[in-house]
C-alpha cells in the first residue's frame, strides 16, 4: 500500500511502515548488487568460461548471460532478482495508480497507463524468466525472456515519457518537471545503448573480430544499468509517500 506520510492511521493498523525513497533504493539495489557481484566473481574465478565465444577470439569481458549462467553466479543473481521482483510488481500498480488519478478524464492517457502498466508487468516476469532460465539451460527459453524484457522495457519507457510530457504541461510540482527530464535522458541513452549493442552483437558473429563482443558486453552493461536508473526516478515522483503494511483492527464486540 503506498500511503502519504499523514493519511489514513487511525484506520489501519500499520505493521510495517517504510519511505518510499529506501524502497525504491533498496529495489533497485538489489538488483545492482546482484549484477555486480556476478561480473566481479566472473571475472576473477570463471574469467575462460565467462569470456568464451563460438569465434575462439579474444574477449575481455562477459556478457551478462554468461556471467548468471555460472555457479555460484546464477544463484546469487536468481536471489537477488526474486527479492527484487515483488516490489517491482508494487510500482508498476502504483504507478497505474497515480496515472489513473492524473488521467481521470482523458482516455488516450488512460489508455496508455494500462498499456504502460502491462509493459511493466511483462518486464519483470521476463526478467524473471531470463533469470531462471539460464541459457546454457534452455537457450530458446532464455532467449524469448530476454526479448520480452527488452521489447517491453523501451516500450514502457517510451509511454512513460510520453505521460510524463503531458503531466510536465500541468505540473504542480517543481519535481515533476525533473522527473520528467531524467526520465527522458535516461530512456535516450537506453535506446542508443540497445542500438550499439545489436551492431556489436551482430558484427561479432559476422566476423568474429578480437575485442568488438567486449563492446558489446559493455553496450549490455549500459542498457541494464540505464533500466535501473530509469526505475530509480521512482525516488522523484513517490518522495513524499510510504510503503506500508497494515491490518485492519477488529471490529469492537460488545
Amino acid at each position: 500500500m503506498l500511503q502519504g506520510p499523514y493519511g489514513g492511521l487511525d484506520k489501519d493498523k500499520p505493521l510495517i511502515r517504510l519511505p518510499f525513497t529506501h524502497f525504491a533504493v533498496g529495489t533497485v539495489l538489489l538488483a545492482l548488487t546482484g549484477l555486480l557481484a556476478c561480473l566481479a566473481l566472473s571475472l576473477l574465478y570463471h574469467f575462460e568460461e565467462s569470456t568464451y565465444t563460438h569465434c575462439h577470439v579474444p574477449n575481455y569481458l562477459p556478457s551478462i548471460s554468461a556471467s548468471i549462467s555460472l555457479v555460484p553466479e546464477r544463484y546469487i543473481w536468481r536471489g537477488c532478482i526474486g527479492l527484487h521482483s515483488a516490489p517491482r510488481y508494487l510500482v508498476s500498480l502504483a504507478y497505474f495508480s497515480f496515472y489513473w488519478g492524473r488521467f481521470a478524464r482523458r482516455r488516450l492517457e488512460l489508455l496508455l497507463s494500462a498499456l504502460a502498466l502491462l509493459c511493466g508487468l511483462a518486464e519483470n516476469t521476463g526478467l524473471l524468466l531470463l533469470t531462471y532460465v539460464a541459457s546454457t539451460e534452455t537457450y530458446s527459453v532464455h532467449k524469448n525472456g530476454f526479448i520480452v524484457f527488452i521489447a517491453s522495457s523501451q516500450l514502457h519507457m517510451l509511454i512513460t515519457c510520453w505521460l510524463w510530457q503531458v503531466i510536465k504541461r500541468h505540473c504542480i510540482h517543481p519535481e515533476e518537471v525533473t522527473s520528467y527530464r531524467w526520465k527522458l535522458r535516461i530512456f535516450m541513452f537506453n535506446i542508443s545503448c540497445c542500438i550499439a549493442a545489436a551492431y556489436f552483437f551482430n558484427r561479432h558473429n559476422k566476423y568474429c573480430e578480437s575485442g568488438i563482443y567486449t563492446l558489446f558486453a559493455l553496450c549490455e552493461y549500459m542498457v541494464v544499468l540505464s533500466n535501473m536508473a530509469f526505475h530509480m526516478t521512482a525516488f522523484l515522483d513517490f518522495g513524499s509517500k510510504e510503503v506500508m503494511v497494515a491490518t485492519r483492527p477488529e471490529d469492537k464486540r460488545y
